[in-house]
């Protein structure tokens, strides 16, 4: 009797043990544009001594930029962090400034009139995203000198203006990444007659990368269209860049833009990915591969 109790509940807490990972929030100190701020960094990582293959992942905007009551929210996307963390990797969600609880101003390509939000003049966009970009740069030095991280698995990878801002950043530091995730990446939706150029000129700057990097679009997204971003990855092939363009139906729940949350969309791709990427290194000590 007490051995049937003893087996049937290990197997009760096997699924628990699968999944057991640790969160950290920290208030990191960077220096940029000449200041030293605060930016806040959450991270997981799974069970054991590491150091781990890891994942870089940044947010994106907040709809329009017209409501500051957003900015404050932290981007923490559980559906892809537990898809990452069972299979062996730690996650880092840094928040650029003024968002998600950092300090200094959201500054990323506003209008004159700040209430109006973000603006599609290109001269105050692409600026946007270079102060973005800058921001990416010195939370990445700080996350690559953790031990818990090894720098020979290193992922970079965002959602919506995060996942254009990895791939630009991808293209500046072409060594450093094993490989590009870009969920839904744009930096301006196409309701800008801008878009296209402001877009192209940004994911251009990827096609430094020499790697391959994996494209995920889904269809009903308000922001990009896809026809608007299958042209955005023709010409980033154009200009030299390399990679999938892989694209899904709307989900039964929300659209197009949050296929994030849907691993079921997107898992079978991802593995191929990682190990196409990593070979037989695409997992840490606790893959499930």
């Amino acid at each position: 009797m007490t051995q049937r109790f003893l087996i049937l509940l290990f197997a009760c807490l096997l699924p628990g043990l699968a999944n057991a990972q640790t969160r950290l929030d920290q208030d990191v100190p960077v220096s940029v544009d000449g200041e030293t701020v605060r930016l806040k960094l959450r991270s997981y990582q799974p069970d054991g001594p590491g150091p781990f293959p890891t994942l870089i992942f940044h947010h994106g905007s907040t709809g329009r930029g017209n409501d500051p009551s957003r900015f404050g929210g932290f981007f923490d996307p559980k559906p892809l962090v537990d898809w990452f963390v069972q299979r062996g990797w730690a996650v880092m969600l840094p928040a650029r400034r003024g968002r998600g609880g950092s300090e200094g101003l959201y500054d990323e390509g506003f209008a004159a009139r700040r209430e109006s939000g973000y603006s599609c003049a290109p001269e105050l966009s692409l600026p946007g995203a270079e102060r973005a970009l800058r921001d990416i740069e010195a939370i990445t030095q700080t996350i690559i000198a953790k031990p818990m991280v090894d720098r020979q698995r290193l992922l970079i990878g965002g959602q919506s203006r995060g996942g254009i801002l990895s791939v630009a950043y991808a293209g500046r530091q072409p060594n450093l990444f094993k490989g590009v995730i870009n969920f839904v990446g744009g930096w301006m939706g196409t309701g800008c007659n801008t878009a296209s150029h402001i877009n192209l000129t940004l994911f251009r700057y990827g096609a430094r990368y020499t790697a391959d990097m994996l494209w995920l679009y889904g269809d009903g997204d308000p922001y990009y269209e896809l026809s608007h971003s299958r042209d955005n990855h023709a010409q980033f092939l154009k200009a030299g860049g390399r990679g999938q363009f892989l694209t899904y139906a709307k989900p039964e729940r929300g659209d197009g833009h949050g296929i994030l949350y849907n691993p079921a969309l997107w898992s079978e791709a991802l593995d191929a990915y990682l190990s196409q990427q990593l070979g037989a290194a695409s997992g840490g000590a606790g893959s499930s591969r």
